[in-house]
């Protein structure tokens, strides 16, 4: 398949060794395998996205689906939210997951400068994002790409 065929875009050229940092641009069987994999690594609460659901989020102009790929496998991914209010344009990063085969190979804090950057060209002032304190590598990750921890409370109202 060729890049102009590839259902990944290119973004932003970022890479470590062979590992391709690219937006989601349609869902294949790859990506389908990917998240099937991927998805119980990090929570074992909630079930892989269908297909559609998938889809849903590459075709939203509020989110941004970034995998992270080698030789045609991929080892992660991450969804950036974009969404504007009032007071600005807001950036939000959910969904971090490295497979257990590539944790500490800098994976991660690539999928997460790319999606820096991506909230930057979208106009977004800050990007923030949340972690269990239990994901103790992940947050000495966060804490040094630069992210600060806040003083705030978040709260969550379970819908039916």
């Amino acid at each position: 398949m060729s890049r102009e065929q590839s259902p990944f875009a290119i973004r932003a050229g970022r890479h470590t060794g062979g590992v391709q940092i690219t937006e989601v641009t349609a869902v294949t069987p790859e990506l389908m395998e990917a998240f099937e994999r991927l998805i119980p690594q990090l929570s074992s609460s909630n079930p892989p996205p269908s297909e559609a659901e998938l889809q849903f989020i590459i075709d939203s102009p509020a989110s941004v689906l970034l995998i992270a790929e080698e030789d045609g496998m991929i080892y992660g991914s991450l969804t950036l939210a974009l969404f504007r209010i009032p007071t600005a344009m807001r950036a939000w990063i959910e969904d971090v997951v490295v497979d257990d085969a590539a944790r500490g190979k800098g994976v991660g804090r690539l999928l997460n400068e790319v999606a820096l950057e991506r909230a930057r060209e979208a106009g977004a002032a800050t990007v923030d994002l949340t972690s269990r304190p239990s994901r103790e590598a992940a947050n000495r990750l966060y804490q040094r790409i630069g992210f600060e921890q806040r003083s705030t409370n978040v709260y969550r109202y379970l819908l039916d």
